[in-house]
């Protein structure tokens, strides 16, 4: 899988949606170049996926359910949003315990994200240390 069933994903979301959906994809490659670490692109539940090894799953969706926002979800077992919510109760907001959602109208918090992708992307080193060492 990968690359092609990304974009074929992506490219089926509205054209903000879409933009949004691309900025946020890059992000996330990004991160995992940053740490080095290999990438995995899938679907899960029909949805982009992002895994590398000794991380945490990272999902976005687009839903006709909340048509002007993106979901990013994270593992729901791990404390990785019961932490983001700790350090940016403020500048994001949560679902549950599983998901930070993005308005498409406002531009993506960019370094916050990439923090929490990175917390996410080491998760399994790093789940024992308060607040995941953040």
């Amino acid at each position: 899988m990968g690359n092609n069933l990304i974009q074929q994903q992506i490219s089926s979301y509205p054209g903000a949606a879409q933009a949004k959906a691309t900025e946020l994809r890059a992000l996330i490659l990004a991160v995992a170049s940053q740490l080095e670490k290999p990438v995995e692109e899938t679907l899960k539940w029909g949805e982009p996926a992002w895994l590398v090894p000794g991380g945490s799953t990272v999902r976005m969706q687009w839903s006709r359910k909340a048509p002007d926002a993106l979901a990013l979800h994270f593992t729901c077992k791990s404390s990785l949003v019961e932490t983001f919510r700790e350090i940016y109760r403020e500048e994001l907001s949560f679902g549950g315990n599983r998901t930070v959602w993005l308005s498409l109208q406002e531009p993506l918090p960019t370094a916050l994200l990439q923090h929490c992708v990175s917390l996410a992307f080491r998760y399994h080193s790093i789940k024992h240390l308060p607040l995941l060492g953040a």
